[in-house]
Parts: C-alpha cells; sequence; structure tokens
C-alpha cells in the first residue's frame, strides 16, 4: 500500500510494509507557467533514482548528527534511581552506512532500537518492583524497631531507673553525629535555601510527638501508650494527608487500615475493674489518666503533622538532614520538658545500662531511617499503619521476658494488626509484579504488531 503527497519543494513517498514504515524522498521539477503542460514525475520501483532517496533510517541517524539534535538530547538524562542518575543517552546507536546497507541490514537496524527498548521497559520494571520491596522490607524492620524501641524503655526504666525523657534527651544527643550526612554530600545541614522554615516545623513537630509520647507514660499505663499513640497517628495522617497533600487511598487501602485501626482498639480495652471508682483516690487516677491519654492524642497529632510535612519535603530534603533537624530540635525540647515535669537526671552507672542505652539509639536510628525513606514512595497514613506492628512485637517480647496470660482482646486485637499488616504488604507487592508482567505483554503485542 503506497501514499503520496507534497512537502513544500520536495516529493514524499511512503511505503507501508508489514514490519517496518520507510519514507523515500526525491527532488521534483518547481512548477512554471512558462511550462504550460509540464507534470510531476514520481518515481516507481525500478525507475532510476528510486533507490537513491534516504530511507527514514537514514533519516533518523542524520537527526542523530546534527548540533541541535545533540543539544537537545546531550541535557535529558534518566530520572533519579535506586543507586544514582543514568545517562538516557548510554547505547550506542547504527551508523548511518550500515543503516542504508540493503533491505535486510535496515530491517535489522530498524529492529535493534526497538529490542532495546523492550529491554529497558523490563529491566525499568523489575527495577521498580525491587524498589517497592526493599522499601517495604525496611518499612517492616523499623517497626521491629519500634517493637525493640518500646521494650528497650520499659526495661531503662523498670531496671536501671532511667526515665523516658532522658532516654529521649540522650537519644537526640547521639544521633547528633548524622550531620556528617548532608556534610557529606555537600548539603546545608539545615536544608536548602527557601526550604529551611518548613524543616524545621518538620523538625518541632517530630520532637513535639516525642516528647508527648514520653511524658504521656508518667500518667497513662505505658503499655497500652504505645497502641493509642500509633492509632492517634495513624488516622490523622489519613485526614492530613487528604487535606493538606490532597493524597487519597483506595479503596482496598481504607478497608486495610480501618481494620487495622479496629485491632490497636481492641487492644486498649480497659480490663482493670472499675468498681470503687467512687474513691477521691481513684478520681485522681482517672484525672491523672485522662490528662495523660490526651498527651498520647496530641503525640499523635504532632507526629502526624510530622509524616505530611516530610511527605511534601521528600524532593527537597533528604534523609541524613532530617535526621540532623530532629535531633537538634530534640536538644532544644527534651531538656525542656524534663525541667516542666521535674524529672530527675539519673545517668547509667553499669555496663548493661549502657548497652541498654546504645541498643536504644541503634533501635531508634533504624526506625526513623525505615519510615522516612518510606515516607517518599508511600502514603503517610499507611506508613504508620504498617508500623503497627511494633504493638504485637513488643506484646511477644514480654511473653518471652516475663511469661503471662494475655486477655482474649489482646489476642484479636494483635491477630487483627498483624493480619491487617500482612495484607497491606501483600497487597502492595504481589498486584505490582502482575502489572509488570501485563505493562510486558503488551508491549510485545505492540512490537508484534503489522501496523506500528
Amino acid at each position: 500500500m503506497e501514499s503520496t503527497h507534497l512537502l513544500g519543494a520536495s516529493k514524499k513517498r511512503v511505503k507501508i510494509h508489514p514490519h517496518t514504515v520507510t519514507a523515500k524522498y526525491a527532488t521534483r521539477t518547481p512548477y512554471s507557467p512558462q511550462q504550460p503542460g509540464g507534470h510531476t514525475h514520481f518515481p516507481q520501483p525500478g525507475d532510476e533514482g528510486y533507490d537513491d532517496a534516504p530511507s527514514f533510517e537514514d533519516f533518523g541517524s542524520f537527526l542523530e548528527e546534527t548540533s541541535d539534535k545533540k543539544k537537545l538530547t546531550e541535557g535529558k538524562r534518566w530520572p533519579l534511581t535506586l543507586f544514582g542518575s543514568k545517562d538516557k543517552t548510554s547505547s550506542p546507536k547504527p551508523s548511518a552506512a550500515a543503516a542504508g546497507d540493503g533491505g535486510d541490514g535496515g530491517a535489522r537496524a530498524a529492529k535493534t532500537p526497538g529490542k532495546g527498548v523492550g529491554e529497558q521497559l523490563a529491566s525499568f520494571g523489575e527495577a521498580s518492583v525491587s524498589a517497592s520491596r526493599l522499601t517495604w522490607v525496611g518499612l517492616l524492620g523499623a517497626a521491629v524497631a519500634h517493637g525493640g524501641l518500646i521494650v528497650l524503655t520499659q526495661v531503662a526504666s523498670e531496671h536501671f531507673g532511667l526515665g523516658p525523657m532522658f532516654l529521649l534527651l540522650v537519644r537526640s544527643i547521639f544521633q547528633l553525629f548524622s550531620v556528617v550526612v548532608p556534610l557529606h554530600k555537600g548539603e546545608n545541614p539545615f536544608g536548602p535555601e527557601g526550604y529551611r522554615l518548613r524543616l524545621l516545623c518538620y523538625g518541632m513537630a517530630y520532637s513535639l510527638a516525642l516528647c508527648c509520647a514520653y511524658s504521656s507514660s508518667s500518667f497513662a499505663a505505658s503499655e497500652n501508650s504505645a497502641s493509642a499513640w500509633r492509632l492517634a497517628t495513624t488516622a490523622l495522617s489519613a485526614i492530613l494527608a487528604f487535606l493538606l497533600l490532597e493524597e487519597r487511598m483506595g479503596l482496598a487501602d481504607g478497608i486495610t487500615l480501618a481494620a487495622g485501626l479496629c485491632g490497636l482498639g481492641l487492644v486498649l480495652l480497659p480490663t482493670v475493674d472499675e468498681s470503687n471508682s467512687d474513691s477521691p483516690m481513684d478520681n485522681l487516677v482517672f484525672w491523672k489518666g485522662a490528662f495523660g491519654w490526651s498527651l498520647t492524642a496530641l503525640a499523635g497529632l504532632w507526629m502526624a503533622l510530622a509524616l505530611v510535612g516530610y511527605r511534601s519535603l521528600k524532593d527537597r530534603v533528604g534523609v541524613g538532614t532530617a535526621l540532623f533537624t530532629v535531633s537538634w530540635t530534640g536538644c532544644v525540647l527534651a531538656p525542656a520538658s524534663l525541667a516542666l515535669l521535674q524529672e530527675g537526671w539519673s545517668w547509667p552507672v553499669s555496663v548493661a545500662a549502657w548497652a541498654v542505652v546504645f541498643g536504644l539509639v541503634a533501635c531508634s536510628v533504624a526506625a526513623f531511617l525505615g519510615i522516612t525513606h518510606a515516607l517518599t514512595r508511600i502514603h503517610p497514613a499507611l506508613v504508620s499503619a504498617s508500623q503497627s506492628l511494633e504493638v504485637p512485637v513488643s506484646m511477644l517480647v514480654h511473653l518471652a521476658m516475663a511469661p503471662s496470660v494475655p486477655t482474649a482482646p489482646e489476642v484479636v486485637g494483635n491477630v487483627m494488626v498483624l493480619l491487617s499488616v500482612g495484607w497491606l504488604v501483600a497487597m502492595k507487592l504481589l498486584p505490582s509484579r502482575v502489572t509488570a508482567r501485563r505493562h510486558r505483554e503488551e508491549y510485545e503485542e505492540i512490537m508484534d504488531s503489522p501496523i506500528k
């Protein structure tokens, strides 16, 4: 099938073959009124000069050799990958002479770029799936680190007399060494210009959340404060991400999130007999507990604001800079909270106490890195929901250290949390493989089609 039309002062003949499309150009005699009856001649197959016209492949090679084309392509690069940037023009291009050596050579030259694109598409899909897997593995590792953080904080408080706010101050001091990361990269530790105020607000919100959460353990039951804090953070993250960033979740994500929140609610069900609640002492305990739960809810609000805040800064602020910001703001707010709560200073005096402190610092850094890296790819509410795994992890560690019989609501709630997090991870990882395979099949179908 052939079609012809005029393009300025040249003739163009397009030949459509089952596997390739070529365009033939030939010069023609311009129309002149002094030559009446002159007709434009289109060369036919077999005529002299028909095969001398440049093919479509030659035309593409010509474009590659022009300076304008080089100026346009030299500035184009692939987006940043997991290990850095990748040049878009990494594969060598076939020469013009090779493209014009017969029909078979031209067909092979035409098919080679298509094959390269197919390989790049397949490798890009595999890299995307691998990056998602690494992100979720890091997120689950952060949840386990959070569970260890809860246990170590309670051990340090009960066995070594180290207060929660003092532990928070020690954490912040040790984490100040993270300033070497932005300095090594040649970045400003206080953030890029134009984003420092937002980064400061993020650090203050994160540190205030930790201060409120650690302070609440002095007023409410410490074993339930983590569950209440995670429940408030997850629910408020979903709301604030929608209101501030206009990020929505799918129906399946919302159902999974609701199931996890219900599980946390079952864990928080009271199990203490309140038959003597009319006594004055019980009223004092009630209001003290109410203030502790209010601090927990406030901690959830601040943490949700911090997660959403870093989500908006993920393209400008690195993880090392964020960790340093949280560290120095924690060094400022933790002593103020210590003075406000009048909590005494008690330094570790034994090797075991220092081992607990260093383990606490390591768990906090690992948890922060996993969460902050995940915020660059995942919805803040889903990041917080995955950290609900810290509640079953801490319960299992407590049962291993001090065997006891958990209540039925605790067992059912922790099972619901495990199932919701497991289903969320499976739902995020398994469909990605199916999607990549479907895209690959669609691309192969297009490449095998006679019409491109």
